[in-house]
């Protein structure tokens, strides 16, 4: 058996153990806070431009944007946690977040205040997650990083961004309410 295939093997077995050993997050402020979200449901990142506002919807839904052709519903970050509404600012970024939900490819957009960097973090520097003082719900925090000696609260996405719970405080089922579209013909979109 030739050593070059094996080699190349190893190699390879070596580079996907690097890859699987870190994550890359987006950093963004809340508030005065840092929060952190794994880029891999992150399609794009857009200067906040005025959104148009929804009637008898909920708080946290602040209105629907236009990208490109899509109606894209936009979420108050602050305003999902429990806190005030966000003050739009010359930061003031709309992160747009693809979530598959029932094999539907969903578009939501996420207000927050400003946008900080992206990291790589190896997964054994990401602490679990506290059971308090995080000042959110404990389900939404996926776990801790530590950036320049500070901890910044990784959330979990399928959490703080759950179709299913936001459709109920909408009182819609999740297609309904964010305007799914099937997961093959967004690919098709795309190429």
């Amino acid at each position: 058996m030739p050593s070059v295939s094996l080699n190349g093997e190893s190699i390879r077995k070596r580079q996907q153990e690097e890859v699987i050993e870190s994550r890359q997050f987006l950093t963004f402020l809340v508030g005065s806070e840092s929060f952190a979200m794994p880029i891999a449901s992150i399609r794009e990142i857009i200067k906040f431009g005025g959104l148009t506002e929804v009637p008898l919807m909920p708080d946290f839904l602040r209105g629907v944007i236009n990208l490109r052709g899509s109606v894209v519903p936009v979420i108050d970050l602050s305003v999902r946690f429990g806190r005030a509404p966000t003050v739009e600012t010359k930061r003031t970024c709309i992160i747009i977040m693809e979530l598959i939900q029932e094999e539907q490819l969903l578009l939501l957009g996420v207000m927050v205040d400003a946008v900080s960097a992206v990291l790589s973090i190896g997964v054994d520097h990401i602490e679990p997650r506290p059971s308090f003082g995080a000042g959110i719900r404990a389900d939404f925090i996926e776990g801790m990083i530590n950036v320049n000696e500070r901890f910044v609260v990784v959330l979990d996405v399928q959490r703080v961004l759950s179709v299913d719970e936001l459709a109920s405080l909408l009182g819609m089922s999740a297609e309904d309410a964010l305007g799914g579209v099937p997961v093959l013909s967004a690919q098709a979109e795309k190429e």
